[in-house]
C-alpha cells in the first residue's frame, strides 16, 4: 500500500508552497463563504454533542482548496487526520489497515475518491454507516469472516468528478459541499497573503492583474505569482506591479481572461477545424494532443463557466464570445 501522507511530496515546489500557505481555521480560509458557513454550523453542532462530524464530500474543479478544507475541518474539530487517495488504496486490506489506525473522532481524507476500486468501496459502506467492517480471512474451506468494530470517524472524500461516484457511496455522505471558482476579490487577497508570507514586494494593481488571470483558482494564482516574481527579479526591479505582471503573463501565454495556451488551442481547434462545433470530446482531445480526462476535468469547466464553450447532445460548441475573444469573425453555424 502506498499512502500519500502529508510529507510524501515535500520535495515538490508546488506542494511545499501549498503546505506553507495552508490556513489552519475556517476564519483564515479565504473564499468559499457558503461552504464555510455551512461547515461552521455542522462542526460546532458535532462538538456540542461530542459526536464525530457526519461524512463530508467535497467536489469541484481542481485547485480550489479541497485538500486544504479537509485539513481545516480536522483542525476545527481538534482531531487527527490521515490522508490517502483513491488510486493508492489498491485492495481491501489497504483500507482496513487505514481504518484500524483511526482514533475516535479522527478524519480519514481520501482524495480522488472516485478512483477507488469497487471492491474497496463496498467495505466503506458499513464502515461509514455503522462503524464496523466484516472481512474474510483465508480462502476456500478454511476461510472465515472477522467482524471488526471501528471508532466513530469522519470520512472526507474529495473529487473533481462527483458524477462518477456510485449512488450507494454518494448517499452515505451526510454533508456535500460544492467548491466553486473564486471571486477576483478573494483571489487578490490570496495573492497578497502569499506575497506577504514569502516577503515579495507587490503593488495592489499587480495583485489584481494576477487575480484576473488565475481562472478563479487559488493554486493557479499562487503558481502565476511565483513566475511573475521570477520575471520581476530578472526583467524589472523586483517589484510585482501591473506592467511587469502583464509582460510576464503574456510571455507565459496567459491572456487577460486567464486562458492559457491549451485553452486557446481548444477554442481555435473547434473554430478553425470544426466551424465552431459541435465536436466530440474524444475527437477534440486527439486534435490537441491531450488526454480526454485532462480536457474534461482541467480545461472544459472553466471555459464553460466563462461562456466560451457549451455542451450539446451532439458535442461541444464554441460560443460567439469565444470567437470575439480570439478576434475571429463569427458566423452563425446551424
Amino acid at each position: 500500500m502506498t499512502n500519500e501522507f502529508l510529507d510524501a511530496n515535500e520535495h515538490d515546489e508546488d506542494t511545499f508552497v501549498e503546505l506553507s500557505l495552508r490556513p489552519q481555521t475556517l476564519k483564515q480560509y479565504i473564499g468559499q463563504d457558503k461552504v464555510k458557513e455551512q461547515l461552521e454550523i455542522f462542526i460546532e453542532a458535532a462538538k456540542i454533542r461530542e459526536e464525530s462530524l457526519d461524512h463530508v464530500l467535497l467536489f469541484g474543479p481542481p485547485g480550489l482548496g479541497k485538500t486544504t478544507m479537509a485539513f481545516v475541518i480536522a483542525n476545527e474539530l481538534g482531531v487527527g487526520l490521515k490522508q490517502t487517495s483513491g488510486p493508492a488504496i489498491e485492495k481491501p486490506g489497504d483500507l482496513v489497515a487505514l481504518l484500524n489506525e483511526l482514533e475516535p473522532g479522527d478524519v480519514l481524507f481520501i482524495d480522488e475518491i472516485h478512483r477507488m476500486p469497487m471492491n474497496v468501496e463496498e467495505i466503506l459502506y458499513s464502515a461509514m454507516e455503522d462503524f464496523y467492517i466484516d472481512i474474510m480471512l483465508g480462502s476456500g474451506d478454511g476461510s472465515r469472516s472477522v467482524h471488526l468494530e471501528l471508532p466513530p470517524f469522519t470520512l472526507i472524500g474529495a473529487t473533481t468528478r462527483a458524477g462518477m461516484l456510485s449512488n450507494p457511496l454518494r448517499a452515505r455522505f451526510g454533508i456535500s459541499a460544492h467548491m466553486e471558482y473564486y471571486e477576483v476579490s478573494d483571489l487578490k487577497e490570496i495573492v497578497m497573503r502569499t506575497s506577504d508570507i514569502f516577503d515579495m514586494e507587490i503593488t495592489d494593481d499587480g495583485a489584481l492583474e494576477i487575480a484576473l488571470r488565475s481562472r478563479g483558482t487559488p493554486r493557479i494564482a499562487n503558481r502565476l505569482l511565483k513566475r511573475v516574481r521570477d520575471y520581476a527579479q530578472i526583467k524589472g526591479e523586483g517589484v510585482i506591479e501591473k506592467e511587469i505582471t502583464d509582460r510576464a503573463l503574456t510571455m507565459l501565454d496567459v491572456d487577460r481572461a486567464g486562458l492559457d495556451y491549451v485553452d486557446q488551442k481548444i477554442l481555435r481547434t473547434m473554430i478553425e477545424m470544426y466551424s465552431g462545433g459541435p465536436v466530440g470530446l474524444g475527437t477534440l482531445a486527439v486534435n490537441i494532443a491531450e488526454e480526454r480526462d485532462t480536457v474534461e476535468d482541467m480545461y472544459e469547466p472553466y471555459l464553460i463557466q466563462q461562456g466560451f464553450l457549451i455542451r450539446t447532445r451532439q458535442g461541444r460548441k464554441a460560443t460567439k464570445l469565444a470567437y470575439e475573444h480570439l478576434g475571429i469573425p463569427y458566423f452563425e453555424n446551424d
